[in-house]
């Protein structure tokens, strides 16, 4: 089994975003993924999924969804 690369950040970090759309935004760091080096940070990168309705009289929607960014692209904010 491969382990991933250390990771900079911590769950529960506070970061800003140094690249990308949402970039000078800060939030704070939900989940690690070592293994591809990504990160969800609270309130960055929302994309949108669209539900259909799967039984009858079932009202569709649209979910609004943290996507992962690369911990390359945030930097530590010290408190």
């Amino acid at each position: 089994m491969t382990q991933g690369k250390k990771m900079s950040v911590k769950v529960g970090d506070n970061v800003k975003i140094i690249s990308g759309f949402d970039k000078n935004k800060t939030g704070e760091v939900l989940t690690l993924n070592p293994k591809t080096g990504r990160i969800i940070v609270k309130g960055i990168n929302f994309k949108f999924k669209h539900l259909k309705p799967n039984k009858k009289g079932e009202v569709g929607e649209i979910k609004q969804l943290e996507a992962p960014i690369h911990q390359s692209n945030v930097k530590l904010i010290n408190n």
